[in-house]
């Protein structure tokens, strides 16, 4: 929701920052990317993994920002210019981002957790917008600029703010979730994710659980109880002063607790209590882990005080986002088939999930369903394993033929039943021709993979070929 009055100006921007601004102006938003700035935008120059931002001003204030923060006056952009001087850029977006959460009265959710983060938060976006002005983070903006620069977004009349926190190492979610300063702080699960960097899943749990560190005194643990970690971080969030812990999932010491599950092609239909309330509503997604999520996201509801009625509506007309189960029916020559789309990245926890899923879908006519997996990164040592062990999970589902893509995978493919196995490619490029001369009417398709793996280019180049009759009939007689 946009804000009513302008969400920075020179003169609140500056003292923020401890920063100098020449002139005086006024920002309706603050963005860190010269190529999608929006007219009236505060431009702040960070120093990155991939450049200095400081080449992009001039660029920046041509296409309409309001000003740019800098820490000194860029080739190419005149000293009269709209600048908020200060002395690092990076510190003053996080100090930006702190000042925004301290003028603000909103009721705060951080998000976290080795999957279902994103998920999750935009249960938590749709839940509470419908009682009342909220902000979220946009996409996956969970690291040191993404945290810091969603919160410099929060407009001063925001009610509801939710913010996503991630973390590749041990420590980084620490400095986060202390400018953040939740009421209530969710870990949907450990599982792992990033174990290349980690000795352990204790020591991944560990390092989650940094996230209660930044709770309001007497904020509220939301924690899956289902997980094997979850005496570990609710013992870390009491350390830390949480007032409430709350546990979710299907175990009966659950206070936010799952009574009943039923999984449809695009929804699930819910029995639950909720801290003591019974709740039966229909969520607009597929698969028990939204399921397991949504039960975190009406304990939040319920303990900041919200309506979970109008939560659960929301939850209902929810759809799927792009790489995170996005359905699409596309059109072969005899027929269609869906293609579910997965690809925005993955982990051993997640694949599971989302071949869970697939695996519960019904197919029509002759039709299958069809896993295209691409590597799955930061594994570290166990890597093969973890890749490994995939087969004995699809040979005990309803997966008909899995395609996989990248080094790792080469050993599921290798440890697949023959008939399960589709073809093996290198990379993701050499998947999408063998794929389509593969599919037939009625197939389910899920593409998955880390990002790393580029997964994205199969999606992108069959909803190309579905589109496309021409092409369609050219790829089928090459």
């Amino acid at each position: 929701m946009e804000a009513v009055e302008p969400l920075w100006d020179s003169e609140a921007a500056a003292a923020a920052c401890a920063g100098h601004s020449s002139g005086r102006w006024q920002a309706h938003d603050v963005s860190i990317d010269s190529r999608s700035i929006t007219r009236g935008a505060l431009f702040v120059a960070i120093r990155g993994d991939s450049g200095d931002g400081h080449a992009y001003v001039a660029d920046a204030l041509k296409k309409g920002a309001a000003a740019a923060m800098v820490d000194h006056v860029p080739e190419g952009v005149a000293q009269e210019a709209p600048l908020l001087m200060v002395r690092d850029t990076q510190a003053a977006l996080e100090a930006l981002g702190a000042a925004a959460r301290a003028r603000s009265a909103a009721r705060i959710v951080a998000v976290t957790g080795s999957a279902g983060k994103t998920g999750t938060k935009e249960m938590l976006r749709a839940a509470f917008a419908r009682q009342g002005m909220t902000h979220a983070s946009q996409a996956s903006y969970n690291n040191q600029w993404g945290v810091p620069l969603s919160l410099a977004r929060m407009p001063r009349e925001t009610q509801f703010g939710v913010f996503e926190i991630g973390m590749n190492h041990a420590g980084e979610i620490t400095p986060l979730t202390k400018i953040v300063r939740p009421h209530a702080a969710i870990v949907t699960t450990i599982a792992p994710a990033h174990i290349g960097n980690f000795e352990s899943l204790t020591a991944i749990a560990e390092a989650k659980a940094e996230i209660f560190s930044g709770l309001t005194p007497g904020g509220v643990a939301v924690i899956n109880q289902d997980n094997p970690f979850f005496d570990l971080l609710a013992r870390r969030s009491r350390e830390a002063g949480a007032g409430r812990i709350v546990g979710f999932g299907a175990s009966p010491a659950a206070e936010a607790r799952l009574v009943k599950a039923v999984h449809h092609a695009e929804c699930s239909c819910v029995l639950a209590e909720i801290c003591g309330q019974p709740l039966t509503c229909k969520i607009g997604l597929a698969g028990n882990h939204w399921t397991m999520n949504a039960l975190a996201v009406l304990a939040v509801v319920q303990a900041l005080g919200a309506d979970m009625a109008l939560a659960a509506l929301a939850l209902a007309e929810l759809k799927p986002l792009a790489g995170r189960g996005r359905r699409h029916r596309l059109h072969i020559a005899d027929g269609v088939f869906t293609l579910i789309d997965e690809s925005y990245n993955a982990n051993p926890a997640s694949m599971l999930a989302a071949l869970n899923n697939l695996s519960g879908h019904v197919t029509e006519g002759r039709g299958r369903r069809i896993a295209v997996l691409g590597d799955m990164a930061e594994l570290g040592e166990e890597a093969k394993n973890y890749h490994r062990d995939l087969a004995g999970a699809i040979a005990d589902s309803r997966i008909h033929l899995t395609f996989t893509a990248g080094r790792e995978m080469q050993i599921l493919h290798d440890n697949l039943p023959r008939e399960l196995r589709g073809t093996h490619s290198a990379d993701s490029a050499g998947l999408v021709t063998p794929l389509w001369e593969t599919l037939r009417p009625g197939d389910v398709v899920m593409v998955k993979g880390s990002n790393s793996s580029n997964m994205g280019k199969i999606i992108k180049d069959l909803l190309a070929l579905g589109d496309a009759d021409l092409q369609i009939n050219t790829m089928k007689s090459a």
